[in-house]
Order: structure tokens, then C-alpha cells, then sequence
């Protein structure tokens, strides 16, 4: 991926900041798009420093048009382009669905996707005119399978799967590339706040025995969006431990 222009929304930390540090390894220029501008910076400058690669921040919000076309204008100004975009960006508001609020579900189909579609638009016209690029978005296992408690963030995970699908056939004809990485169960600040039996109940759940962590999503959308994966689009890999099957 030497020399290769890498997009990263939501990659300030967690599961974002591990897929731009494999993808600074492998030698790609990262670009984080992130709410978190100071986060963001911190990070890629981070990464410009340990990697030897050319790296920024930016402040973004995925759920509006302006604010992701001005982004596209700035990488194209500063990097000369966009070969791989990598849609992470998401949040969680879960709850019951009879007790859901309103804005909860909004808010949460807005950012996880729509923001999702809102950066394929725009990225892809410059992936489209290129000719080339790969796009990888983080949907879920739980778009496939549902979670009680999660009716916002399932359905949203959902669409991610159907638009990957669609998005690939559309862009296939001018060699642009869409998948997704579905995680499962995953190693984070969130899990890290429950109690050791509630981890263990989970991992009860995986045939692997254990929680994933972000680095094992991190290499499958590496190599999702690298050259190795060249014959592959329109696909859903599952990271899970073996959750879904």
C-alpha cells in the first residue's frame, strides 16, 4: 500500500485508530475523519511519526453533505487523491424497542448509515473518475443475526451489508471495489467496563472461546482493501470467533 491515500472516518481511536495503524504498516498516507478533531490530529500525527507515512486529521461529520464534500476537496488538495476508504464511523444508543426514543433511532441510522452512504457518494465520483479504489465499511454481526436491545444500531448495521452490495455492482464496471468486515464481540472500552463474568458469558457465545480485539478487524479490512483482495467486492466477512456461520 506504499504511497497508496487512505480515508478513515471515525478513526481518532478504538477499531478506527487500530485500521489506520495497519494500514500506516503497510505504508498507506492515513486521513482521519473524525468529530474528535483534536483526537484525530493527535493520532495522525502519531502515526506519521512511528510509520514514516504522511498523515492528517480532520474534522468531520459524516452525516452532512457540506462537511464530507469540503473533506473530499481537501484530500484531493493536500494528498493529489483517495484510493481506499475505510467507513467506521458509528455509535451505539441501545434500548428496548417499545422504549427507544425518537431521536435514538435517528440518530444512530444518521451517523452509522447514512453517513455511511454520504462518504461512498462522495469519495466514490473520485474513486469513479480515477478508475480504481477500494472501499471498506464496518457493518456488524448483529446486522445479520439481530440483538435484542440493539433494534437502532442492527438495522442500521443492516443497510451498511445491502449498501456494500449494491455500491459494488454499481462501481464494479469502473474497477472500484466495496466490502465490509461484520465484527463480532470485540475487545474495547466498552467491554472493558464489564464485570469479568458478563466477558465470560459473552465469550460462551463465540466457538472460538474468546473476544476478538481490534487488530483482528483491523487485518481483515487490510486486506479487504489491498490488492490482495483484488478479485473480491460486493462481500461481508464475518469476524467473530464464529458467532455467525
Amino acid at each position: 500500500m506504499r504511497g497508496k491515500n487512505a480515508v478513515i472516518t471515525g478513526g481518532a481511536r478504538g477499531i478506527g485508530e487500530a485500521i489506520a495503524t495497519v494500514l500506516a504498516k503497510m505504508g498507506a498516507n492515513i486521513l482521519i475523519w473524525d468529530v474528535l478533531e483534536d483526537q484525530a490530529r493527535e493520532t495522525a500525527e502519531k502515526l506519521a511519526k512511528e510509520h514514516g507515512v504522511k498523515a492528517a486529521g480532520y474534522s468531520v461529520d459524516v452525516t452532512n453533505g457540506a462537511s464530507v464534500d469540503a473533506a473530499v476537496d481537501s484530500a484531493v488538495k493536500d494528498f493529489g487523491g483517495i484510493d481506499i476508504l475505510i467507513n467506521n464511523a458509528g455509535i451505539t444508543r441501545d434500548g428496548l424497542i417499545i422504549r427507544m426514543k425518537e431521536e435514538d433511532w435517528d440518530k444512530v441510522i444518521a451517523i452509522n448509515l447514512k453517513g455511511v452512504w454520504q462518504c461512498t457518494k462522495s469519495v466514490g465520483k473520485v474513486m469513479l473518475k480515477a478508475r480504481k479504489g477500494s472501499i471498506v465499511n464496518i457493518a456488524s454481526v448483529v446486522g445479520v443475526m439481530g440483538n435484542a436491545g440493539q433494534a437502532n444500531y442492527s438495522a442500521s448495521k443492516a443497510g451498511v451489508i445491502g449498501l456494500t452490495k449494491t455500491s459494488a455492482k454499481e462501481f464494479a464496471s469502473r474497477g472500484v471495489r466495496v466490502n465490509a468486515v461484520a465484527p463480532g464481540y470485540i475487545q474495547t472500552a466498552m467491554t472493558d467496563k464489564l464485570t469479568e463474568e458478563q466477558q465470560q458469558r459473552m465469550a460462551t457465545l463465540i466457538p472460538l472461546g474468546q473476544l476478538g480485539t481490534p487488530e483482528d478487524v483491523a487485518d481483515a479490512v487490510a486486506f479487504l482493501a489491498s490488492s490482495a483482495a483484488r478479485y473480491i467486492t460486493g462481500q461481508t466477512i464475518n469476524v467473530c470467533g464464529g458467532m455467525v456461520m
